[in-house]
């Protein structure tokens, strides 16, 4: 029977029912036969790229194989299947003088999308092909619904993303894709453990969403009668930990944000949060481009990696404090007015369009500026330091107050990293927080809300302290060649079908 396109199939539910009622029956047919269509435990000695890599030691060898029909063909008194498994394809060779005519018959019963185990012998077929003399076979696993064909694929992003597990299946780069990102995970876990950072857990649900400028989102606690809020950061029980000479951890977990899904944002991801007692944002600049030079290298084999079209090289990393970059790319010096009505004045002469950002301070301006000038233009890896004071309420003050000493780590046009050197001075903490209540007094539902639990651990005393974020789903798509960030999240948050 011909396999049809799941695209097609999506607004033919007879046809695909047909197709279903049939496969049903070949599931009946092999329960008659007293064999369990829906098999057992399978002992495997190798995987295809084992074989097809390995060709010339495994040649003669009898091996147990795995994998999901992905193609069949035959003729007359033999068959060729090529199944898939984790590491790659692999062909199958059936023959009837080998199977014995009822066995070789039940063949028939199999269908693209089966999962099946055979027993078999290494060799190399007429025309070159590496692939498995079948000795024994059996089924493992009736696939009730058809697969979409072969030559048209799965294409249709909204049906990949809604059946992850169908991309899965018919998309080997997709499996890649996650395949590489859990090396990096695991790859950024063994750098901080072998530089003895401890890995912890801390609480998803809170009582405050702070730690992040970001809307969370609301749950209600039936028991406790009180409202409480998915996580938006892992930043400030992090800091309670350092507070209570935990000296260096770290956390790798999911935060969520109640805020708009593109490219770049979903509403839950991932995200590394690192602490270090005595540390500070130069020595979280360092760790920084260690790690990410380290990560890339592990996973890639080498420090570069091109990422939409672009050649990135994660062994330098540029340095500029924001001033700098928006003197270099809007002709705008901050430090040239001393007035918001100056400065706003300089920009409207350049036809600078600020959009919706906030331009009440200096500060505002600048970030403003910032984000539409310059952070487009930030293609290899770069490092912008000292924030203005008011986008920074957890970061330390340097020694002009209207900065702080924190940075941001920017790739392909995006920003990847947030670090700190921490405040820990609990009274100016204190003033910010008040400030931040004030400006969600005003209507901002992002500013930081008053933690009086986190001040208390701060006055027993916060030692020097460096902090970083790093966004895992980003880098996964930088070193993955990902556009989308839905194409690097196993289930992406999607509208719910009506």
């Amino acid at each position: 029977m011909a396999e049809k396109d799941l695209n097609e199939n999506i607004g033919a539910k007879q046809d695909l029912n047909d197709q279903m009622i049939v496969r049903r029956g070949k599931m009946e047919e092999f329960r008659s036969l007293g064999l369990d269509p829906f098999g057992h435990r399978f002992q495997r000695t190798a995987y295809s790229t084992d074989i097809t890599e390995h060709f010339e030691e495994m040649e003669g060898k009898s091996v147990a194989v795995t994998g999901r029909i992905m193609s069949v063909r035959g003729h007359g008194k033999v068959s060729f299947m090529e199944i898939s498994d984790i590491k790659g394809t692999l062909q199958l060779f059936f023959k009837i003088d080998v199977l014995g005519e009822e066995n070789f018959k039940q063949i028939k019963l199999l269908d693209i999308g089966d999962i099946i185990g055979v027993n078999g012998e290494v060799f190399r077929t007429q025309r070159g092909q590496i692939s498995v003399r079948v000795e024994r076979w059996e089924i493992l696993s009736k696939s009730l619904r058809p697969l979409p064909e072969k030559f048209h694929g799965l294409t249709d992003t909204e049906i990949r993303y809604r059946q992850r597990y169908v991309d899965l299946i018919m998309n080997p780069e997709v499996k890649d894709v996650f395949i590489k990102r859990s090396k990096i995970i695991s790859a950024i876990r063994h750098y901080l453990d072998s530089h003895g950072y401890m890995e912890v857990e801390t609480p998803v649900l809170h009582t405050l969403a702070g730690g992040a400028a970001a809307r969370p989102f609301i749950t209600h606690h039936n028991t406790l009668d009180m409202e409480m809020y998915l996580r938006i950061a892992l930043e400030l029980h992090l800091k309670r930990l350092i507070v209570g000479g935990l000296e260096k951890v770290y956390e790798i977990g999911r935060v969520f944000r109640n805020e708009g899904i593109d490219i770049r944002h979903n509403p839950e991801f991932t995200l590394m949060e690192l602490y270090e007692a005595f540390s500070d944002y130069e020595g979280m600049i360092e760790l920084t481009e260690d790690l990410l030079k380290n990560v890339c290298l592990a996973v890639n084999g080498t420090t570069t990696v091109v990422c939409q079209g672009e050649t990135i090289d994660f062994s330098h990393f540029e340095r500029m404090t924001m001033v700098e970059a928006v003197k270099k790319y809007s002709g705008i010096d901050y430090y040239a007015y001393d007035t918001v009505a100056e400065m706003k004045k300089a920009i409207a002469e350049k036809g600078i369009d600020l959009e919706d950002n906030d331009t009440s301070t200096k500060g505002y301006l600048l970030n403003a500026l910032f984000d539409v000038t310059v952070e487009k233009h930030l293609i290899q890896p770069t490092v912008i330091m000292d924030y203005p004071i008011e986008i920074s309420p957890l970061a330390k003050k340097m020694d002009d107050p209207n900065f702080t000493y924190r940075f941001e780590g920017f790739v392909l046009g995006r920003e990847l990293c947030n670090a700190f050197s921490e405040l820990n001075d609990p009274i100016d903490q204190r003033e910010r927080f008040e400030r931040q209540m004030d400006l969600r007094k005003e209507g901002d539902e992002e500013a930081n809300p008053l933690d009086e639990d986190y001040l208390t651990a701060m006055e027993y005393g916060l030692a020097p302290t460096g902090g970083i974020g790093i966004g895992i789903d980003r880098l996964v798509m930088l070193l993955t060649d990902s556009a989308s960030i839905r194409d690097v999240l196993l289930f992406p948050t999607m509208k719910q079908r009506e």
